[in-house]
């Protein structure tokens, strides 16, 4: 990942809400501010200001904004915010007309909710996503709160340009030497668990898998790897990567139990290796990378590498 900033040319950058409400105006106008600093036409669209109990707007209204999303295809889309919603829309979704958008240069991003979009779409068609940081969450997170994160924000600006093309971690001991290829999916564990034997579920075999989550004790990140593992998912993957899990409340009844031997557990229980440390999730310093594209995994020592 990059450590200085690239301004990229004036490029279109739509940032739209269709899961989860976006009640943080200050929080929006930051981002559009600062995504406009680093070069990006960004442009609000018009469902950022959709209000419907918890949603951005009916169901009706999400999926139509989705909908003229792709067809205005800005080489952008940027989703506001994560939350909850996706799933409603997904048997509606003209997945087809997404795709499009994605053959016309569009890079959908986000991450959390916006994982059931971006496998939805990998299921149906095929096209990529990216997985990546949110306009409010990230770019408008206020200075008092640490502010938009320099790894976040350099590594978003340089895969939008298209001139990233790796990532880079550090890992547990005991993975040198471990070379695989395959395409790169996934995203926030309990919406691929939601997916889990519906049309939406990508059948993807000798590939890269990661997933992170937030909210979730350990007991229930480890019961939902276990699904996947027992729905034969693990298995048909060369590596699982394992991003951030936070903001979960441990128990008296742990007890020792944590998230380390949660995974101890599941290592034990799947061949498939399993590598912590990728820096994405629900935390403030998050990599950018393409979804639905073969990659190559290369591990040197505690360094990893991700290349497409």
């Amino acid at each position: 990942m990059t450590k200085a900033v690239t301004k990229t040319t004036a490029a279109s950058l739509l940032i739209y809400s269709a899961a989860g409400v976006e009640l943080r105006a200050q929080a929006l106008q930051r981002a559009r501010t600062r995504l406009r600093a680093l070069g990006f036409e960004a442009v609000l669209d018009p469902s950022t200001k959709l209000r419907h109990q918890r949603f951005a707007g009916r169901d009706d209204e999400r999926l139509a904004t989705l909908h003229r999303v792709a067809d205005a295809a800005p080489p952008v889309a940027l989703a506001c915010r994560g939350g909850y919603g996706m799933t409603r829309l997904l048997d509606a979704i003209d997945w087809k007309r997404i795709a499009r958008s994605v053959d016309k240069g569009t890079r959908w991003v986000g991450f959390s909710d916006l994982t059931a979009l971006q496998m939805g779409l990998l299921a149906h068609t095929g096209a990529s996503s990216w997985a990546g940081p949110m306009a409010c969450d990230d770019f408008g997170r206020a200075d008092a709160e640490g502010g938009v994160e320099a790894v976040t924000r350099d590594c978003f600006v340089e895969a939008m340009s298209g001139v990233l093309h790796a990532v880079g971690f550090r890992t547990e001991p005991g993975f040198d030497g471990l070379r695989a290829k395959g395409v790169l999916w996934g995203g926030n564990l309990a919406m691929l668990c939601s997916l889990l034997g519906t049309r939406h579920f990508p059948r993807v075999k000798g590939g890269i898998l990661f997933v992170e989550d937030v909210n979730e004790h350990p007991y229930r990140v480890e019961r939902s790897l276990l699904q996947l593992h027992q729905a034969g998912v693990l298995a048909d993957q060369k590596a699982v990567l394992l991003g951030a899990f936070t903001d979960y409340k441990r128990s008296p009844l742990d007890r020792g139990y944590t998230l380390k031997t949660a995974i101890a557990c599941l290592r034990a229980t799947t061949r498939t290796p399993l590598l912590t440390g990728l820096p994405f999730g629900h935390v403030p310093v998050k990599a950018s990378f393409p979804l639905g594209v073969r990659v190559q995994l290369l591990v040197d020592g505690r360094d990893v590498l991700i290349g497409w």
